[in-house]
């Protein structure tokens, strides 16, 4: 029991970094395995392109006319959007700063000359 409360510190500090040593070396897997990403060549024959050409001739047969358009369940159809209130103009940096020459962009004063820039 002696020997552990002398060498507390030192136990510990061994079997912090015999933890550090377990996860990095979990964490690093193995960085030259390819099995998780392979690629094939494709030789257009195979049932995946096939697939793809049976659902292109499907949409190519589609065809689009406008008589949805005069059916009485669309005519039915009704508008709920809120209309959109145009609101003034602000200014044109709503960042900048605010001072007393600051106007907004449509109402310009005949007296006020614009600000030079700081250097």
């Amino acid at each position: 029991m002696e020997f552990l409360s002398k060498n507390k510190t030192v136990i510990l500090v061994v079997l912090g970094v015999l933890v550090a040593i377990g996860i990095w070396l979990s964490s690093r897997g193995d960085t030259h395995s390819d099995s998780l990403i392979k690629t094939q060549a494709s030789s257009g024959t195979g049932p995946e392109d096939k697939t793809l050409v049976d659902t292109l001739l499907q949409l190519r047969s589609v065809s689009l006319s406008g008589t949805i358009f005069s059916d009485p369940a669309f005519i039915s159809l009704r508008d709920f959007g809120t209309q959109i209130i145009p609101e003034p103009i602000g200014r044109p940096n709503p960042f900048a700063p605010v001072s007393l020459t600051s106007v907004p962009a449509k109402v310009k004063p005949q007296n006020v000359k614009p600000l030079s820039p700081r250097r």
